[in-house]
Order: C-alpha cells, then structure tokens, then sequence
C-alpha cells in the first residue's frame, strides 16, 4: 500500500488518479498510524514551503515521516514535497524542512537569466547525474512537466536529474530510499507515470 500524505497542501486527485491507472494500491491519509502501515510513502506538495512545513508540524506529520524514513521506508516528495525532504528554503525568509536531504531550496529570481519567466511552467528534457531508481523507466532527453518558483540547490549530493532553465535547476533527487521530483509525474504523460511506477513497484518488480 501506498500512503499519500494529506496535509492540506496537495492536489491530491491527479495524482490518485495516476496512481490508480498504473494499478497502485493508494490511500491518501493523514493518519499516522495508516502511515506507518504503509508500504511506501508519497509527500506531495503545491504552495507556500513555510505554510506546508508548518502544517506538517503541528499535525505531527512531520516526526512520522523522519520516523518512516530512519526506518528504510521509501519516501517520494513530489513538487513542494520534494523541497520540504531538505534542511532548509530560502522562500520568502528561513524556514527549516525535514533535514531528510542535505542541501537548500533557493529562488529562481537572481539565479537565473533575467529574461526568462518566473514561474518556471512547462516541458523540460530530463538530463541524467546519476542512477535513480526513480529514473529506471525513462531515458535521458524525455521531458516533463514543471511548475515552480524555487528549485533545491543542483550542488546537492541527492541530485539524480536536472533540467534547463538558463542553467541546470533540480529535476530529481534520490539518497537511498529518500527521493523526489520537482516537477509533477502525474501531469507528465507517460514518462511520469513511469516515474510513479518505478517508485511503487517492489525491487522484485512487483
């Protein structure tokens, strides 16, 4: 079984909806305890890092998600998911994540060319650092579907994937069984529902 973490913060009904077509057994939850019981864990994530990351405090998520992944569980952050696995987002402030990853959440505004658009939205070509078990479907050069505003550092060890936008931004990230995509799987096509099902799937391929 697969628990969706339900904090407030997700759109959760594109991705259940990915999940079930690739024959995922999913629920999505906000309690601990179907957590626990869960095979694999998925963090999703649209808005605000400080607002998500206090939500996730004061229910409490928060310590069941260290808690799972200090466990071997396998974690997938999706999106503002993936950014709240690290230790820290220079989103409008300060604020502290999980600390589940090393690295930090910066802006594009002053990282990037000028020129472009922020909001970062559209198709982008994966390009491969290092093997992912999220990545073992797809090939480098497929595209997917980003939409943000801050990208974790590239210089981060758990970078797997990035992407460009006027420079190399985080695409993916994996460190042992903690991993993420900073772009949306279930708004990818086929390549995210590949994705979804590299991460769902046991190592016995079932």
């Amino acid at each position: 079984m697969i628990a969706v973490v339900d904090y407030g913060v997700g759109n959760l009904f594109s991705l259940c909806s990915s999940l079930k077509r690739i024959g995922a057994d999913a629920i999505v939850t906000s309690v601990p305890e179907m957590i626990r019981k869960a095979d694999k864990v998925i963090l999703p994530g649209v808005g605000a890092f400080a607002d998500a990351a206090k939500k996730l405090r004061d229910s409490g998520l928060d310590k069941i998600i260290i808690e799972q992944a200090a466990r071997g569980k396998e974690i997938m952050g999706i999106c503002l998911g993936m950014q709240l696995l690290f230790e820290k987002s220079y989103e409008f402030g300060e604020h502290t994540g999980l600390g589940l990853l090393k690295g930090s959440v910066i802006g594009m505004e002053g990282t990037i060319p000028a020129e472009l658009k922020i909001p970062h939205i559209g198709w982008n070509a994966l390009s491969f650092c290092k093997e992912s078990k999220l990545l073992r479907y797809v090939k480098e050069g497929d595209c997917v579907y980003f939409v943000h505003s801050f990208y974790v550092d590239p210089s981060a060890e758990s970078v797997v994937a990035t992407a460009q936008y006027g420079k190399a931004v985080t695409a993916a990230v994996q460190k042992e069984n903690v991993m993420g995509c900073q772009f949306h799987p279930e708004k990818s096509g086929e390549v995210g529902l590949s994705i979804l099902r590299a991460f769902c799937e046991r190592e016995d391929g079932v």
